[in-house]
């Protein structure tokens, strides 16, 4: 049997590939959600994030590889923002390929199937990994939990309701049903589906004002 290309070839000792050789899944078969709610969340965290960062890298539910060589480190986080990374299609996240920065942001949005051992889990890999903010939601129960680095530590935030996420410019408000999230500029992070209703009621204004003005004689419109 002919050997791997790739390999290097070390007498009786099995060969050592090449980092090139190394495949690294794009998928981890898990779901993205594992209900409507939790989906609806994670949409619109990442798209109202893609468009408040233009220039900057965000994506929902991507593998993400810290180490090179080594494809069973990773995560897949809800949402992650990676600043000072480019927009474009990426199979998965991999650090060693992106400047070596890490996502400097991740969200996790709760489902009941999630637990308290998977979630400390989680942070303990985001901390060690260079994330600086993390952030849980439950939007069953309306709690949020977030944590900032402090030093080598992910430490949490003692107040949610009313925070700001330092790299994000984002605040969160917390009502007594649902969480808000503001942008830097006051607007409020909207779902696919409002935007979709502000759109068509937009549409609606503008045809009732140009019927308005060929009413008055003017045809131009």
């Amino acid at each position: 049997m002919s050997a791997h290309p790739n390999a290097i070839q070390t007498g009786g000792v099995r060969p050592v590939l090449h980092p090139e050789a190394v495949e690294y899944p794009d998928s981890d078969g898990k779901p993205m959600s594992d209900n409507t709610l939790q989906f609806q969340w994670i949409v619109t965290l990442k798209e109202n994030l893609d468009t408040l960062f233009p220039d900057d890298f965000v994506a929902g539910d991507l593998l993400w590889y810290p180490v090179e060589g080594n494809p069973k480190i990773r995560q897949a986080p809800d949402v992650l923002v990676a600043i000072g990374r480019p927009k474009g299609y990426r199979g998965s996240y991999q650090q060693w390929r992106e400047n070596g920065i890490a996502p400097q942001v991740v969200f996790e949005i709760l489902s009941p199937g999630n637990t308290a051992l998977e979630m400390a889990r989680k942070q303990g890999f985001y901390e060690r990994y260079g994330v600086e903010e993390f952030y849980i939601y439950d939007p069953d129960s309306n709690e949020l939990a977030g944590w900032i680095r402090t030093g080598g530590l992910l430490d949490e935030v003692e107040e949610m309701n009313g925070w700001t996420s330092p790299r994000l410019g984002i605040r969160f408000e917390l009502g007594s049903e649902i969480l808000r999230v503001i942008a830097p500029d006051g607007s409020e992070f909207q779902t696919f589906a409002e935007v979709t209703r502000r759109a068509k009621a937009a549409e609606q204004e503008v045809e009732r004002l140009r019927e308005r003005l060929r009413a008055l004689g003017v045809s131009d419109v």
